[in-house]
């Protein structure tokens, strides 16, 4: 999965975002059962920035919710 910025997550729907988030938890499983099987990450960068668009993600979705819930 590519990188994902904070402005190409800004241009999601929240469903779009709870799909990618998901997604990014499936990887992230698969990469932590990588290490405990082997010993040592395929790609040690890659773990890191799968947590990081994680919480990316998850910022933006409280971001939007906080949005929607002040313009009513």
């Amino acid at each position: 999965m590519a990188i994902l910025r904070a402005n190409e997550l800004r241009e999601m729907s929240i469903d779009e975002l709870k799909e990618k988030l998901v997604e990014l938890k499936r990887e992230l499983l698969k990469e932590r059962v990588s290490i405990a099987t082997s010993g040592s990450p395929t790609n040690p960068g890659r773990l890191r920035e799968i947590k990081r668009t994680i919480a990316r993600i998850l910022t933006i979705m409280n971001e939007k919710k906080r949005m929607a819930s002040q313009q009513q």
